[in-house]
């Protein structure tokens, strides 16, 4: 009778409740945080990493990623999740049936995952709270996402409404708070809120335990962010070697989305012509932006100290191409391709608080894994060709041996 358990548990994957051991045969395995471990494996105890090397444990499920490059799950520290395209390939509005957009909002999550990222920062929408709590529970695939719910501008209010309106974002149930402090690069970047204001933000997010994400184009909005103690300058197209310095010196992370969200924009130019400030000279600032953005993130490089992290900004019609961020800074922008992927891994996880849970392969961390077809640090285009992904110590997609396309 006992004999005839043990098998029946076995062929249930679990042992007197004990889920199976999970074993990734690596042969190039890079860490997230600067090291290469040759010939090893990784094993992984229900949804965390127990160790890396050793024996294989008896009754092991393993998976051969020999022929691949695995890396941690990579991290998209800013990505609009919930926006889409509608069924006319035009981005969604109010008037979407809720029906239509929920499944187009999966399918950015699947594309999003299947691509490696397993962790999003998704910042400006309410609607991203359920959408986080459904993925984690398991209901539907996706990658983790942190959320800042409704953004904070300049139309919030003054100070001491900003420090209401940061209080309720945190009752809400917001993860971190999005403060636009300029115009977008379509209107030139120039700065919109006043020192007093970002202080408030800034300062009332801190007291109650969350970090800030600064829209700030102009070097006026990106210093006034960091003198106010907020914990990253998004895009930043226009700033400067002394802004740099200053935040630098601050320990202020810069995100500069210079590798997906303008070409998308570009690239799918007719899906948003025509709605709010989409027009011509919207596009025409976006066209001169492309080269603008990189020779700013050139600049950026320079400053040894700068954290950078990687986010891409990602808005309808990118949501899957995550990965090109990665192929234009390493191919356009010269930065070295394993700073870049410590920038996509352990650095974005230690930008988000989550540096103890995810961002590296190690004992003790979420067992988020990814294989890719081809070594991104040696073929930059490799990091488009995502054939593994684990979230959680779950495969969500594995197609090893080379089957997915990949992108130039």
């Amino acid at each position: 009778m006992k004999s005839l358990l043990l098998l029946l548990a076995a062929a249930a994957g679990t042992l007197f409740g004990q889920e199976r051991p999970v074993v990734l045969k690596t042969s190039t395995l890079y860490d997230g945080k600067g090291n290469t471990l040759h010939n090893s494996i990784i094993v992984v105890q229900g949804s965390k990493i127990a160790r890396i090397g050793g024996p294989v444990p008896a009754n092991a499920i393993t998976y051969d990623l020999t022929a691949l490059a695995v890396t941690p799950g990579w991290i998209d520290t800013h990505a609009h999740i919930v926006n889409h395209f509608d069924n006319h390939n035009r981005l969604a509005g109010s008037d979407e049936p809720a029906s239509q957009a929920s499944w187009h909002i999966a399918e950015n999550l699947v594309a999003t995952l299947n691509a490696g990222f397993t962790t999003i920062q998704s910042p400006g929408a309410n609607e991203d709270k359920d959408l986080r709590d459904a993925v984690a529970r398991g209901v539907i695939p996706g990658p983790r996402i942190l959320t800042s719910l409704q953004a904070l501008d300049e139309k919030s209010g003054d100070a001491a409404r900003m420090r209401e309106l940061v209080r309720e974002r945190k009752q809400q149930g917001a993860d971190f708070i999005k403060l636009f402090a300029s115009k977008s690069i379509r209107e030139g970047g120039q700065i919109t809120v006043s020192q007093a204001q970002v202080d408030a933000v800034c300062g009332e997010a801190r007291s109650l335990g969350l970090r800030t994400m600064v829209h700030a184009h102009s070097p006026e909005s990106a210093r006034a962010a960091s003198l106010a103690g907020c914990a990253s300058v998004e895009h930043g197209a226009y700033l400067t070697d002394d802004v740099f310095d200053f935040l630098a010196e601050r320990g202020t992370e810069y995100d500069p989305n210079i590798g997906l969200v303008l070409q998308n924009y570009l690239e799918t130019k007719r899906s948003y012509f025509g709605i709010g400030n989409y027009n011509e000279e919207g596009f025409a600032f976006m066209e001169k932006g492309v080269t603008i953005t990189l020779e700013t993130f050139k600049k950026a490089l320079k400053h040894r100290n700068l954290k950078i992290v990687y986010g891409t900004d990602a808005n309808a019609g990118a949501h899957g191409q995550n990965y090109r961020e990665f192929i234009v800074r390493v191919r356009d922008g010269g930065q070295d391709p394993m700073q870049a992927l410590i920038s996509a891994t352990s650095l974005s996880a230690q930008s988000l608080n989550l540096g103890k849970e995810i961002g590296a392969i190690e004992a003790g961390m979420q067992a988020d894994i990814v294989g890719f077809d081809g070594d991104p640090l040696k073929d930059v285009y490799a990091a488009s060709r995502a054939v593994f992904v684990m979230k959680g110590g779950k495969v969500y997609e594995n197609a090893a041996k080379g089957s997915k396309p990949g992108w130039r």
